[in-house]
């Protein structure tokens, strides 16, 4: 079957009209009724209903229909897979990412994304506390860890190092703490439903998991970047992701606490995707773009 032919079905049958489909892909009327006719007579179908007053799709349209979507969708995937057809991209992108990442380095390069992908719509659901991807209907959620659910596909997209700091200010009020132990004397600035994480000093082998079952959080957040605005304004040491917290390292903002332990796991930033859905055109060059950006983010750990 022609796929030009797959792709006017589709989008008369999201418009239930022949010569509105046409005319959005540079046909004549006669050109684009011609070229529905012939499909019909591949399927041995009739897949509209036609009168001189309107246009309905057929049974047996509404059957062929998600068969036609996914022929397109492969289309232009392919055709993005070698970097061609970029203009042709089109569609509603729906995404889902922590609201502080998203601030700070996927707001900023968006303008790039839509210039380059004119026909490319995004829909942001921009939140630190992460919402179900099959449930919710995204297409596509970066996530910071590794992909459990067997209904989803992952891309790693950078490493997520997480380190312990505070500001210089609390720590002059404070004290500085020497060993795990110390930090049951200070103020605790905690994620939200946060996952105990093991650190080990690198140099000893020591290990002490934090936060301990002991600490009692000052203040719990469910927001990264509030939390790190919390910490910098002197409220308490927090656990946070390098990637959140480095320009202010590097400007003395925030100094790192217990530096010579590190984070045991190998925490990453993850691209994740239904496994069911077809990887689209959309989908798949917002990929491409985000790991052409992003994908590079060890350069903060070489600060730390």
């Amino acid at each position: 079957m022609d796929t030009n032919g797959i792709r006017l079905f589709v989008i008369a049958a999201e418009t239930l009209n022949i010569s509105e489909a046409g005319k959005r892909l540079g046909l004549a009327p006669s050109v684009a009724s011609a070229r529905l006719s012939k499909l019909e007579m591949q399927l041995k179908a009739d897949l509209f209903h036609r009168s001189t007053r309107k246009v309905v799709l057929s049974i047996e349209g509404a059957e062929f229909l998600p068969y036609a979507k996914e022929i397109v969708a492969q289309e232009d995937a392919a055709h993005a897979a070698f970097g061609r057809g970029k203009a042709t991209v089109q569609g509603t992108l729906r995404f889902a990412s922590s609201s502080s990442f998203a601030q700070l380095f996927i707001s900023p390069i968006l303008p790039e994304f839509l210039d380059r992908y004119p026909g490319i719509n995004l829909e942001l659901k921009l939140s630190d506390t992460q919402a179900s991807l099959i449930e919710g209907g995204f297409d596509l959620a970066l996530r910071n860890y590794a992909v459990e659910d067997s209904s989803l596909i992952g891309r790693r997209l950078a490493d997520d190092t997480r380190i312990m700091c505070a500001s210089p200010s609390y720590i002059e009020k404070h004290g500085f703490p020497r060993t795990e132990a110390d930090l049951a004397n200070h103020q605790i600035v905690m994620f939200a439903n946060a996952k105990p994480r093991v650190l080990v000093n690198e140099a000893t082998g020591h290990t002490f998991s934090f936060p301990m079952a002991s600490e009692k959080p000052r203040v719990v957040c469910d927001d990264g970047a509030n939390m790190r605005i919390a910490a910098t304004a002197g409220v308490g040491i927090c656990m946070s992701s390098v990637w959140n917290v480095h320009t202010e390292l590097s400007e003395g903002s925030l100094v790192r606490v217990l530096p010579d332990y590190r984070i045991s796991d190998s925490a990453a930033i993850w691209l994740v995707y239904p496994r069911s859905n077809v990887l689209t055109a959309k989908v798949r060059v917002f990929i491409d773009f985000l790991i052409e950006k992003l994908g590079d983010l060890s350069v903060w750990d070489s600060k730390m």
